[in-house]
Formats: structure tokens, sequence, C-alpha cells
């Protein structure tokens, strides 16, 4: 996130450091299932910098349908992405599939429903679907999550917006990719802090009482 303005044409430099940092978290915490997503769009070196270090799975930008985002216009990659997994050998890694991502203009898909864009991202073997707001912390509509988990048979993740006053609106969602929230007075750029995320476990705890 802080490596702005993010490229379209990520070197090599970038997809090194993301694997020595991503072995070292994995090296950390060896029994957590941990995933990377490298900005902007660089799905195929996630997946190579996920098959170095270990990783489980990685957050992938256009997976399906073109759309412009603030670096550009993103194409779909689906085939060529998961045609390079299976080349280098790295098919038990997943791909969570941002759709409608935030960040973008998507009049290109105007008369593509959020559903439909789901159906076709799980069609092209995506093995989760990201859904989230209209930029970084803002939160994603519950409807849409509940529509989405009900249009598709793979799972369905919140990726931005969810806060502890919130995440009783997701109860019906896989898996929440937390963030801002997490960071000191609940800014993106901040340092993470400890305490919000103790707050954020507790109440999740309590609510599965």
């Amino acid at each position: 996130m802080h490596d702005r303005p993010y490229t379209v044409s990520v070197g090599a430099e970038i997809t090194a450091a993301m694997a020595v940092i991503c072995a070292s978290v994995k090296q950390t915490c060896p029994l957590l299932p941990l995933g990377v997503q490298i900005l902007c769009a660089a799905n195929r070196q996630a997946v190579a910098v996920a098959l170095a270090a270990g990783l489980d799975f990685i957050r992938a930008e256009g997976f399906v349908f073109s759309h412009v985002a603030d670096e550009g216009i993103l194409n779909a990659c689906a085939g060529d992405l998961l045609r390079y997994r299976k080349q280098i050998g790295a098919e038990h890694i997943q791909v969570f599939a941002d759709i409608k991502k935030k960040h973008s203009a998507h009049a290109l898909t105007a008369d593509v429903s959020i559903e439909e864009t789901a159906k076709a991202a799980e069609f092209f073997l995506a093995d989760g679907v990201v859904l989230t707001g209209t930029a970084t912390g803002i939160e994603a509509d519950p409807k849409e999550v509940k529509e989405v988990g009900h249009a598709v048979k793979i799972p369905v993740l919140v990726g931005s917006g969810v806060t502890r006053e919130n995440v009783k609106d997701y109860l019906g969602a896989n898996g929440l990719i937390v963030g801002s929230h997490f960071k000191k007075e609940g800014h993106w750029a901040n340092n993470v802090d400890p305490d919000r995320v103790r707050r954020f476990m507790d109440h999740i705890g309590k609510m599965r009482e």
C-alpha cells in the first residue's frame, strides 16, 4: 500500500523483495494460512512469490472482465494466470479474485451485474471472490455479499471496510480481510494497533458464544 504510485509494470526488485518478506512472515507464523497480493495486478508475480515463500493463496486483481483502475486499464488475466500457475507447479496455491474492485470505474461492464461477474470468476476457476466498497476502508454492500453468496458455490470474502461495529453485517461471508480497522485511528497508512486487533477479535469471540 505504501509503494505509491502503483505501476502495471512491476519490476524484478519488487518481486524479490516481496519473496523475502513473505518467507520471513511464513517462518514467523508457520501454522497460519498465509497469502499475498502485489499491486498493481501483479498476479503472476504473486503466484511466484507464494510458491517460493510457501504461502497458501494470492489475492488477484483483474481476474475476469476489463475495468479502468486508477493505474490505467486492467484486462482480464484468468487464462494466462492459471496456466502460469500450472506451469510452475503451483496449482495448490489458491486464487481469490476481486470482482467489481475498489478504486475502479466499471462503466465498461455496467451491463454485467456483480452476481454475473462472480459467476464468471467461478467459471474461470477462481477459488473464491472478494467484494469491496468503492475505496480502501469503505465498507462493502452487505446486500451484494448476500446476493453473490447465493449466486456461486465458491467462498465469498469481504475485502474492505470491515469494522468491529459492522462485522455483524458480514456474518454470511466465508472470510473477512481486515486492514484499515486494525491500524491506529483506523487509517490504512498507520501502523497496526494491537489494541484494536484485540478488541475486534474479542468481539468476534463473543459473537460466536
